[in-house]
């Protein structure tokens, strides 16, 4: 195969809407955009969330709460997760395994079992997944973040 033999799918790859060319073309005279009206004319641009005048559904929804823009979010990962590894077990660890997402700091926490003496380095441990892997002869080892 060479690169002039590559073509796209059948049916994949269409052809450019030429707008404003002719009544032969289809898209004619009006080209597309109807009679009259704010949207036919040119250079228009509508405002992002504008409903037509009507009250916007952001304005609409009750307010509550707040977001605390200090909040560390957490990648979580359960102590049952941890049982088919052996040895030291670090975020970079688990990153290569896929067990975790990169950025994110990861906290274990104590859902399922472990039999296998882990020495375990993360951000954070639940009290459960502490005592679970200290429990097995593993070791809990925090990270600054």
């Amino acid at each position: 195969m060479k690169l002039h033999e590559l073509s796209p799918a059948d049916g994949s790859a269409h052809r450019k809407k030429r707008v404003g060319r002719g009544p032969g073309s289809g898209t004619g005279k009006t080209a597309g955009r109807g009679h009259k009206g704010q949207r036919s004319r040119s250079g228009y641009s509508q405002r992002v969330g504008f409903e037509g005048g009507q009250m916007p559904l952001v304005r609409r929804v009750p307010k509550r709460g707040f977001t605390n823009v200090f909040r560390t979010e957490y990648t979580v990962i359960n102590v049952g997760r941890l049982a088919g590894l052996e040895g030291e077990v670090t975020p970079e660890v688990l990153l290569e395994k896929g067990l975790v997402r990169r950025g994110a700091p990861v906290k274990i926490l104590g859902d399922g079992e472990l039999e296998t003496a882990l020495k375990v380095k993360a951000h954070r441990f639940s009290r459960a997944a502490r005592e679970k892997i200290e429990a097995a002869g593993g070791s809990c080892e925090e990270l600054g973040s």
